[in-house]
Parts: C-alpha cells; structure tokens; sequence
C-alpha cells in the first residue's frame, strides 16, 4: 500500500489523491501538519481565508499496534493565536486513517456561502455530501445521525454550532471507541477554521484499526509488546492515571500551591477537595461509571472515564484536570456536577474548556457574575450554543472577553489561556506557556513531571534556575512525540527508565526500515519547533510575544508568595538551537 495524501477542495468540492511526496516520508502528526502548513498556507493570511488550510494527520506510529499511537493532528493556521498551530486528540480516527494509509487529509479553499458538506473517506474513494440537516446541531446529535446513516464503526470527526459561527474557541469533536464525540481537539480554534470551509464533519468508512504496513512486523511487535509492560510497571502511567484519571492532579497541584484559583488570584483553592480525582473516582464508582477507560484503540495507560450523574445516567466522557481546574477553581466553582454538566455543554456546542473556563473566569472578574457561581457560569456557555452577542464574545475566548469588557487580569500567551499550573508556582511550565510556539500550552513541554512529581530528578518549582533547559528539552521531545502519534503520558517511562526511548526507536525503525537513533530522535523535534518558529516569525511574531502577562511578574501568589521571575534574555536562549530563525526575526522586528 502507497502513502497517501486526500487533498478536498472546498471551493471547486473535488477530492484528490496525492502519492506522499519523499519529503514527508518520516514526518507524521505534528510534524507533517506544520510542514504542510509551513509550504503551503501563506503566513499573513487571515485564519479564515480561503488561503488558509484545515489539515489532518495521524501520528508516523498511526495503525499500528504500538501503546498509545492513537492520537490525532489537527492543523492549520491558528484562529485564536494567528500563529501555526497544531491540536491534539485522541478517539478512533488516527487508527483507522493509518489503516488506510492515508497520512493526512487536507482541506483547502472554501465551500459556496450557506452551503454546508460532510466528507466521506473510504480506502479508496473520498465524497463530499451536503448536510443542510446538520446545520446548527450539537456534536452529540451529530454523531447520532451520522450512525443513523452509516454505523457505529465509522469514525467521525465534527464541529459543533460554535465551529459553524466561526468562534475562535471552537475546536474539533473526534469519537471515542465507545463512540462518545467527548475525545476532542480544542485549543487554537481550529473548529473555525473548519467551519469556515462549510465542511461539518469527516466521516471515516471502514472497519480497519490495526492494519498499518510495516518494514518488519514481527520485530515491531515485539517491541511494543514490551513497551506495553514498560508502560504498566511505571506508577503514574500504570496506576495513578488509570485509577484517577488526569483528575488526580488536582490534590497533588493544590498541596504544591500551583493550582490557579479565582482568575490567578490564590495557588490554593479551599474546595479541592470536592473537585479531585479521588473523590471522582468514588462518585464514578458509586454511580456506576467505569474508570480506567481508553482514549483510543491501543490505549494502555485508560486514563478517561465515564462520569455518571445522580440518577446514573452517563453525563460526559471523559471529565479531565484541565476541563475540572478551568470550570473549577478557576472560577471559584467546587460543584463536580456543575462542572461535569459544563464539560458535557461545551462538547456539545464544539468549544474548548480551558478557553471557556478562562474567558467564564475573565467574565467573572468584570462583574458579570459573582466567583463561585456555577448555575451563572451555565447560563454564560448555554449564550454561546445560542449564538447571542454576550454568547460570541464568551466562545471567542479570553483575550477577547478581557478586551470587551476592559479586564487587565487576563493569563494568556499569544491569545491563548494558560491552562491549570500557576507559573509563579511552577517557573517550568511558565517558561513553557510563554516560548511554545502554539500559545500557552502546557502539552507543549510538561515539565510539571520534573517540577512536581519529581521524576528523573528534583528542581525546585519556586527556582528560575534550570527551568529553561527543562522546558528545551521538553519541548523538543513532544515535538516528535506528537509527530509519531503518541500520547504524551508516555514521557513518564522515560524518566524512569532508559530502555523507553529505546523501545521507540525500535518501533520506527522496524515500522519504516530506517536506522533511527536517539541523535535522530532529538533533530526531528528541533526540526519541528524551527519550521513552526519560523512560520509564526514570518506571520509577524517577534520575542515579545514569547511572554507572560505582566501580573505574574508583579503580583505575588499566596502561598509561596512568588512571581515569576525568570529573566526575559533567559526565555530568549530557549530555541538556541535555531539561531537563523531568531536572527531573522530580530530583522523583522526592526523594520516594524
């Protein structure tokens, strides 16, 4: 079977398929959707143009039987940020799409004004049908009546009303093997920009989920076998997350006094306790929920679960630390419930639940409605599904909402909010909000597992010394973490034990028949990172965007009483590894 690429043209509504061009052999994920993004989409463009390119990508891993190799790309230029970027998810649709051999679909142009289409992708065919019928729908219904039509097998990945009204927090519903659309691409609104194509939804005909080509199979199965048992002796991986869910961290980041409470105001929240993963995991149990349930096919570490309300009725799958901490604490809420209920609403509509949660928290700190108010925070989410003009400011996210409203305390990074680690707290995951090239974004570089669970070595969290070589580091290594496919969460094994890279390198080379080394490893993420520094430079980016608002350098936070206090020269040596890109940037900069 060839590689391929499935080209949809919006404009002309032809589909296309494309041999996978040599230059693009290695690259998957994260990787081949910056690349094609970098060689294709005009960097000045406005995110909603025409010009601009919606594009999905399963990891190099994609189709195969190797532990968590399920996640999915989603690129495009950023309608939040105007900068590259990439979001990630997990659900059925990287297996099937590197079953087919299909390395990336990408739509470009733009459907007839009021016209709206759904894609149809099999092996060998791709069609695109109009859907007037779904226009508007909630991702749930969406996912209801396209089972109507096909089956429960297919894949489908959809936007709900918000990516159809173009906010800027719309993101990309993608199902999950138990077929919830709860699995979901949210950050940069992407959503958007598949909205303004007037493509709905792409479905994913087949039944296939472990049928990728490989160099060597047997020699790759031999190795993920053992990564599998890698993965499961590891304590994080192999116990805290699947018993608790991401949702265990609440605890462990409030006792660290890094948990962002009332808008950044507190490191601690006096309602952790109702909100954190143990208790969760007791009303899951009680209610008859499953925890230690899987993102995806080939989901070993199963840190999702299915949260039941009180009369044990599924409410929302999966219920996450980050959708808990920003729809929580955040806001002052301490209410599982309200939150689970928020979580299940903002899927629906199609709308990220870290930018919800900040922009409800930004709503909040103007007066709108008092911190704590969990019943005024669903009425805010239910005005975005209704579309009015208070709803459209909420589900275009945080930096907009403090602009309309003339709100200073406002945690984002190129428009993006920061998601559930105060940086005065934690100075790692600060260098990381403030330097990643996709706005605030801890996935980017997770050096809470340095920082906190001290893994692989202790630095000190309230320390500015060591957390930019960190986060280099960290950075670089997700970078070809997500162009492979997997799941992040895989980086606990590699601080533990030096076989895990190893392990990898075995399953690519024996995926693909190169002879990659840990050299190899490090230069894809580098190369990675300078495609996309290169693009946001070239979009009119320069090193004052890679900072922190200026809050978290003035204002101490209790309890340690710190800021944020790494020096601005030392966030500029972070991508010292690409020096052309930054002094073309200086360039820029100078003629602005």
């Amino acid at each position: 079977m060839t590689d391929r690429i499935l080209r949809v043209n919006m404009t002309n509504l032809q589909t296309t398929w494309q041999d996978l061009p040599e230059e693009y052999k290695m690259l998957g994920g994260r990787g081949l959707t910056s690349r094609i993004i970098a060689n294709e989409v005009p960097p000045g463009c406005h995110p909603l143009s025409s010009s601009n390119k919606f594009i999905v990508a399963p990891g190099l891993l994609g189709g195969t039987t190797a532990p968590q190799s399920g996640r999915i790309s989603i690129g495009g230029k950023s309608p939040l940020t105007g900068g590259i970027k990439e979001s990630n998810a997990g659900g059925v649709i990287a297996q099937k799409l590197g079953s087919l051999g299909i390395r990336a679909i990408v739509v470009e142009g733009k459907a007839p004004a009021g016209e709206l289409y759904l894609l149809e992708v099999m092996e060998n065919e791709a069609r695109l049908v109009k859907v007037k019928d779904l226009a508007g729908k909630g991702c749930y219904e969406v996912t209801d009546a396209i089972w109507d039509r096909y089956d429960k097998k297919v894949g489908v990945l959809t936007i709900g009303p918000a990516g159809e009204m173009c906010l800027t927090s719309a993101g990309v519903s993608v199902t999950d093997p138990n077929g919830s659309p709860g699995r979901f691409a949210g950050r940069g609104g992407l959503g958007a920009l598949l909205g303004s194509k007037g493509l709905k939804a792409i479905v994913v005909l087949t039944d296939k989920t472990f049928e990728a080509h490989y160099y060597d199979e047997e020699r790759f199965k031999a190795a993920a076998k053992r990564f599998v048992e890698v993965l499961r002796k590891n304590p994080v991986s192999g116990q805290t997350l699947p018993a608790y869910g991401t949702n265990g961290l609440v605890n462990v980041i409030n006792e660290a006094g890094a948990l962002p409470t009332r808008n950044f105001r507190e490191g601690r929240f006096e309602g952790a306790e109702n909100v954190s993963g143990e208790r969760m995991a007791r009303l899951i149990k009680e209610r008859g929920g499953k925890t230690g349930h899987p993102c995806h096919p080939g989901c070993v570490i199963k840190c999702s679960n299915i949260y039941n309300d009180k009369n044990g009725d599924v409410l929302v799958s999966p219920l996450e630390y980050e959708t808990v901490w920003a729809l929580g604490p955040h806001c002052g809420i301490d209410d599982l419930d309200a939150i689970a209920s928020m979580n299940r609403l903002c899927n629906d509509i199609g709308v990220d639940t870290i930018e919800t949660g900040g922009a409800v928290g930004v709503a909040m700190e103007a007066g709108l409605i008092p911190f704590g108010d969990a019943q005024g925070a669903i009425g805010l989410i239910e005005q975005i599904k209704q579309g009015t003009p208070l709803g459209r400011i909420i589900g275009s996210g945080a930096a907009v909402t403090g602009q309309t409203f003339g709100v200073e305390r406002v945690g984002v990074v190129k428009k993006q909010h920061i998601t559930a680690y105060d940086p005065r707290a934690m100075k790692g995951i600060g260098v990381t909000y403030a330097t990643s090239p996709m706005g605030a974004d801890h996935t980017a570089g997770y050096s809470v597992a340095v920082n906190i669970l001290r893994q692989g070595g202790y630095v000190d969290p309230l320390s500015p010394k060591g957390q930019v070589e960190i986060s280099r580091n960290l950075q670089v290594a997700t970078a070809t973490i997500d162009s492979l496919g997997l799941c992040i969460f895989i980086a606990f094994s590699f601080l533990e034990q030096e076989e895990s890279l190893g392990l990898i390198l075995e399953m690519i080379n024996s995926k693909t028949g190169s002879a990659w080394t840990a050299e190899d490893f490090t230069r894809l993420g580098e190369e990675i990172l300078k495609t996309e520094l290169n693009f946001n430079r070239r979009a009119g980016f320069t090193e004052a965007e890679d900072r922190l608002p200026d809050f978290f350098e003035t204002e101490e936070l209790p309890p340690h009483n710190e800021v944020f206090d790494v020096e601005p020269h030392e966030l500029d040596t972070l991508f010292n590894f690409a020096e052309e890109v930054k002094k073309d940037a200086g360039k820029a900069a100078s003629l602005r």
